[in-house]
């Protein structure tokens, strides 16, 4: 599942690479949340799944929605459509694990080891060598100040979206939850399409099936996916898992865009992989009192 989830988000990034020059990010994100949001409405009520009773369980549910569907989808959108690489929006996105660490322990009170601090690092510092090109982008031009600004409000509301699903967003139905998560991004980022963008888009084979990758696999299926991660085990260690998404990236954009990947950032990728490595590995004291 952990390996799944770090594919499956890989592949965002690449989508809307692929369908970002036949739509406009805030239309873009729009359709993908009308969609989502009608599969799992239809799937809730097929499935008989429960709705949440109370106004507080219905706003916590939608607050996650904004944040992680809305704002931290549409920002790494806006983000590519004005220029800044698929691997610069991952890298930036990338710090989430570091901010989910620092913020789990006062938030939710979990525990952080050292070791888990060391494996932070090493992972920063493997997604630094992967993908820094002294301060310009891929192409060598500069990168976009506003896909500077979009990358980190994604980082934030990325981190905070993980955060309040943990603490708050236990309890409700997946099902039901994720029908009013899409609804309540479709609401948030709607207006801006009206707003800011002509509507205007370019029904070609690449975009519709970006779409359809990034609306019924990646809207449906690894956010899912990530929710159910998130109630399984720590936030810090389901954060972690991010910080294998650039490499995975690098290598998908290789293979995709023809883009070199150097020794550096292979070098990069091992340092990733052992950091990942120390911050979710279970102690083996732990491992012991879990089997008894």
């Amino acid at each position: 599942m952990p390996a799944l989830l770090v594919f499956l988000w890989s592949t965002g990034f690449i989508g809307a690479k692929f369908g970002l020059p036949y739509a406009e990010p805030f239309t873009f994100v729009s359709i993908r949340f009308a969609i989502a949001a009608a599969i799992f409405t239809l799937y809730a009520w097929y499935s008989r799944a429960p709705w949440p009773r109370s106004a507080r369980e219905i706003i916590n549910t939608a607050i996650v929605g904004v944040m992680l569907h809305g704002t931290y989808l549409t920002a790494v959108f806006i983000a590519i459509y004005n220029g800044t690489p698929a691997w610069v929006a991952a890298l930036l996105t990338g710090l989430h694990p570091l901010l989910t660490a620092l913020s789990a322990g006062w938030a939710l009170g979990e525990r952080i080891r050292p070791a888990q601090w060391l494996g932070f690092v090493l992972g920063l510092a493997g997604i630094t060598l992967i993908l820094w090109q002294g301060g310009s982008g891929g192409s060598g031009t500069a990168m976009p100040t506003i896909g500077l600004i979009a990358c980190t409000v994604g980082l934030l509301t990325l981190t905070g979206g993980t955060l309040f699903q943990k603490r708050f967003g236990a309890s409700t139905d997946l099902r039901t939850g994720q029908a009013i998560q899409q609804m309540a991004a479709l609401a948030l980022v709607l207006p801006g399409a009206f707003l800011f963008e002509t509507r205007v888009i370019q029904w070609t084979g690449e975009f519709i099936f970006a779409l359809s990758w990034l609306t019924g696999i990646l809207s449906v299926g690894m956010f899912t996916l990530l929710y159910t991660l998130i109630r399984r085990g720590a936030a810090s260690k389901v954060a972690s898992l991010f910080y294998l998404v650039p490499p995975v990236v690098a290598l998908e954009s290789f293979f995709l865009f023809d883009e070199t990947v150097t020794l550096r950032q292979l070098a990069g990728m091992v340092l990733a992989g052992i950091g990942v490595a120390l911050v979710t590995r279970t102690p083996a004291r732990t491992s012991k009192a879990a089997e008894q």
